[in-house]
């Protein structure tokens, strides 16, 4: 199964900010995701039902998965620092 990527307008914006090697970095795993949803090393983010985050060095991406609709939406990209707030 492949799951579509939608990303919301904030997270294309905090996309556009990144360095442009991370930015590369972080295209290619949200990319992956398409065909695996839960890669290994992704969490379940507490107090949600469909919140899940990736690491890629010090930044975090953090999406939902909707399994029903075959959907995976990219919620915020941010610093490690900045990215639960």
């Amino acid at each position: 199964m492949t799951y579509a990527i939608e990303i919301k307008p904030s997270a294309q914006k905090e996309l556009a900010k990144l360095p442009r090697s991370i930015a590369d970095k972080v295209v290619k795993n949200i990319r992956t995701l398409a065909n695996d949803p839960r890669p290994n090393g992704c969490k379940k983010l507490v107090g949600t039902d469909y919140a899940y985050r990736i690491r890629i060095n010090n930044y975090r991406v953090v999406y939902s998965i909707f399994d029903q609709q075959l959907v995976i939406q990219v919620i915020k990209i941010a610093h490690r620092k900045k990215a639960y707030k």
